[in-house]
């Protein structure tokens, strides 16, 4: 049954529902976090109009929207979003299959750490664009170059942050856990592998975030569809509208990525949260 606040109102008492106080304090909540933005927009929007800035290489923010929702309704915007979407993930995705069972691996047996940390720390500061050309010239300029360099550059925050996650587990847990005979196999799922799953997830996000950012760079140098290529398409051919509403959706894209890893992290870690107060 719904609780009901009780208020008076001319002398009589008005019953309203705690639902639409949570939905109002919702809304506030909603407007506070997206009010920096919203005064962005409106800043891009006037600062073109009344001449601020050169409206032939900044067009109107409602141009931009116009432009995005007519490459939308012709499906020109959905043939590049499928391309770049299916080249992320898919990096993205063997990268998490690679590195955070090798990071595991890494941080918990010291043997496997010291033969492959040489390896790792000669790999870890290379920047991955810099390596595209070599991808290139070995994989071709197809699909498998693409995927290749999205998986180098997911690999590394990955890795790093599962290796960062099992080793910095706490003693005191890891002790605990020992006085009750826990066998080693059953000690890592039960204490360890939880213990490390908010650090592991801060290196996805970051991957996540990468993904995007490399493949869209790499898109830029050779390809035939995907975002990067139609932004340097529309640069070209001065379709300057066009190219913010591709810049636009990147930016839409990743910030989808995130809240989604987010959203997974919080569910793979309830034991972390606090409850909330009754």
């Amino acid at each position: 049954m719904t609780s009901l606040h009780k208020t008076e109102s001319i002398g009589k008492p008005v019953t309203i529902p705690s639902r639409l106080w949570w939905n109002r304090f919702s809304l506030l909540g909603a407007l506070k976090k997206s009010i920096v933005i919203l005064l962005f927009l409106l800043l891009w929007e006037f600062s073109s109009r009344i001449n601020l800035v050169d409206r032939l290489f900044l067009p109107p923010f409602s141009d931009v929207v116009q432009a995005w929702w007519n490459m939308m309704v012709s499906g020109e915007l959905w043939y590049h979003f499928e391309s770049s979407i299916f080249r992320s993930v898919f990096g993205f995705s063997l990268a998490l299959l690679t590195a955070i069972p090798l990071g595991l691996l890494v941080g918990w047996y010291p043997l496997a750490r010291d033969l492959l940390q040489p390896f790792l720390e000669l790999f870890r500061n290379t920047a991955a664009l810099a390596l595209l050309p070599v991808f290139i010239l070995i994989l071709g300029i197809g699909e498998v170059s693409k995927v290749a360099i999205v998986t180098f550059a997911c690999f590394w925050p990955v890795l790093l942050n599962t290796i960062s996650a099992v080793r910095d587990v706490d003693p005191l847990l890891i002790k605990s856990a020992r006085s009750m005979n826990l066998g080693s196999f059953k000690l890592f799922c039960s204490v360890i592998l939880p213990a490390s799953i908010p650090t592991i997830f801060t290196g996805i996000r970051m991957a996540g975030t990468g993904a995007i950012l490399v493949l869209i760079a790499a898109e830029m140098v050779g390809a035939k569809a995907g975002l990067g290529y139609y932004i340097t398409y529309a640069q070209y051919n001065f379709l300057i509208s066009e190219m913010y509403a591709g810049i636009l959706t990147i930016s839409l894209l990743g910030l989808l990525i995130n809240y989604g890893l987010v959203s997974i992290e919080r569910r793979l870690s309830r034991w972390k949260q606090e409850p909330n107060p009754q």
